[in-house]
């Protein structure tokens, strides 16, 4: 927080009492966003979403890649604040420049949050597809079938109930366009909730079908057998 900007200092005499907002604003401002938005953001969501359901279930951090990604972009936020508070100290054990360490620190307060905004979405997006494709294909089970015209090929098993269900056992909402109200208007809030509904799902993965997966079982389970059936010929 700069003590002062061109000719404005942030502190003020108040009864002959000096109050230094320097210190003040820097401590309550940011913490009051940041608790603010944990505290507002079930209802951000219901309103984004147009769920008005009870939920008493919690999601898996994977299966709501935004609302993960912003928890990790606001520690990171409070986090790169909290470092700051000992920036004199960082420099002195550490031996390097205490300006150096304040121009970093900057830089991560604003670029480190969105780092970790995406690189965590994107994480939670790669591991719902790895959890899609278990729930089609099985797991990996170390076993390698010869096919009789030379093909290697792994054995997958099915899931267990309890493991399948973790893994499809989720909503995965997707993008509310703005509609019109009764007299044929997009008013102006509608069109800020489809904006920030196509930016919170636009980016997802559909949970698994009971159509693609029963679809993938008998398919993977003929195409075992077979594996199977001919490397038995092949081996006699």
């Amino acid at each position: 927080m700069p003590g002062v900007l061109g000719d404005f200092a942030f502190e003020y005499v108040i009864f002959g009492r000096t109050l230094t907002l320097n210190v003040l604003l820097p401590a309550l401002v940011p913490a009051g966003i940041l608790f603010g938005l944990m505290f507002t953001w079930p209802w951000i969501e219901r309103w984004v979403t147009k769920d008005d359901r009870e939920h008493h279930i919690l999601d898996r951090p994977r299966n709501a890649p935004f609302r993960t990604a912003t928890g990790v972009a606001g520690v990171i936020w409070y986090a790169v604040m909290w470092a700051a508070a000992s920036s004199d100290l960082i420099a002195t054990h550490f031996m390097v420049s205490l300006n150096d360490v304040t121009y970093w620190l900057r830089v991560l307060f604003i670029f480190g949050p969105i780092v970790g905004f995406m690189v965590t979405r994107r994480i939670c997006l790669a591991l719902q597809r790895k959890d899609r494709e278990i729930v089609l294909h099985g797991r990996e089970t170390g076993r390698i079938v010869r096919l009789p015209h030379g093909e290697f090929i792994e054995v997958h098993e099915p899931l267990n109930d309890y493991k399948l269900h973790r893994l499809v056992s989720f909503e995965s909402p997707e993008v509310q366009p703005a509609v019109a109200n009764a007299n044929g208007r997009v008013t102006r809030s509608e069109k800020l909730r489809g904006r920030l509904s196509r930016f919170f799902f636009e980016d997802r993965v559909a949970p698994v079908t009971p159509a693609e997966l029963e679809a993938a079982h008998s398919h993977g389970h003929a195409e075992v057998e077979e594996a199977e059936t001919k490397a038995g010929i092949a081996s006699h």
